[in-house]
């Protein structure tokens, strides 16, 4: 067949994602991608080391980040997204804008990191107290409680696995039941599932009907934050954080006592 009159290919605009080595949901990714945009990813160097704070440490070092961002530049990219939430978020508010300047620095169009992105997320959604899920060990856990309090947000609830490696294997029925017990009827307004190797597309319309509140994911806000600064808007199914006319939750409660830890599946 002869397509040369057709004129195509269509144009792109692109998207560079800094992954970590052991990043495997680039499908996910491209799900809330809408088709006029291209994702350009690369991955940081392999690390003989576990999920842990060191590994977050490893993965978000400024010469890892400059040396993938100017792998990135040969096909030049609008933004550059960093997909990792530990790794963007173990260094503090302070430590999450120090990578951003490293990637401008190293030649990178604007940036936004997965912690990032999560806290203009929140911003956007006016949400002052959040539970938390995540598939890390306790620590991590932590690291990613301290950073939330210092932006302001009080956590209401967190549940977490304890898991250090093939975090992508987890199954959609588990994330739904660590959602279920971190968050406690009438403290949070809004629930995060932390990291970009945990699933979470198919699940987040389910737990918003059922949770009454927004859920956001480490992916779904990368993207979402990415996009915005293309002028573009994340595809997805009915979602808050996607779709105005799905942000009608009933009006917050009054603040209540501060962030607990519940220790699930370790």
């Amino acid at each position: 067949m002869d397509v040369s009159f057709l004129g195509g290919p269509r144009p792109q605009r692109g998207v560079g994602v800094v992954a970590p080595f052991d990043f495997a949901l680039d499908r996910e990714l491209w799900r809330w991608v809408p088709d006029e945009v291209s994702l350009h990813l690369t991955r940081t160097p392999f690390v003989p080391v576990e999920v842990s704070l060191d590994l977050a440490r490893l993965v978000s070092e400024h010469e890892t980040l400059g040396d993938a961002v100017h792998a990135l530049t040969a096909v030049a990219p609008e933004v550059v997204a960093y997909a990792c939430a530990s790794g963007s978020f173990v260094g503090g508010v302070a430590g999450e804008r120090a990578m951003c300047a490293a990637m401008s620095l190293a030649g990178a169009p604007p940036s936004v990191t997965t912690s990032g992105a999560l806290l203009e997320a929140l911003d956007e959604l006016r949400i002052r107290r959040v539970a938390l899920v995540t598939p890390y060990t306790v620590s991590v856990t932590r690291a990613l409680q301290d950073f939330v309090a210092e932006a302001g947000v009080v956590v209401t609830g967190c549940a977490f696995m304890g898991l250090t490696r093939h975090i992508w294997k987890v199954p959609y029925r588990d994330v739904v039941a660590m959602a279920r017990q971190a968050v406690r009827p009438g403290t949070a307004d809004a629930l995060f599932i932390s990291c970009t190797n945990l699933p979470t597309y198919d699940v987040i319309p389910q737990l918003e009907a059922e949770l009454r509140i927004p859920v956001l994911s480490a992916n779904q806000v990368t993207m979402w934050a990415a996009l915005r600064r293309l002028g573009t808007r994340a595809v997805g199914p009915y979602q808050a954080l996607l779709d105005e006319s799905a942000r009608a939750w009933p009006p917050a409660l009054p603040e209540e006592t501060p962030e607990e830890t519940q220790e699930g599946w370790t």
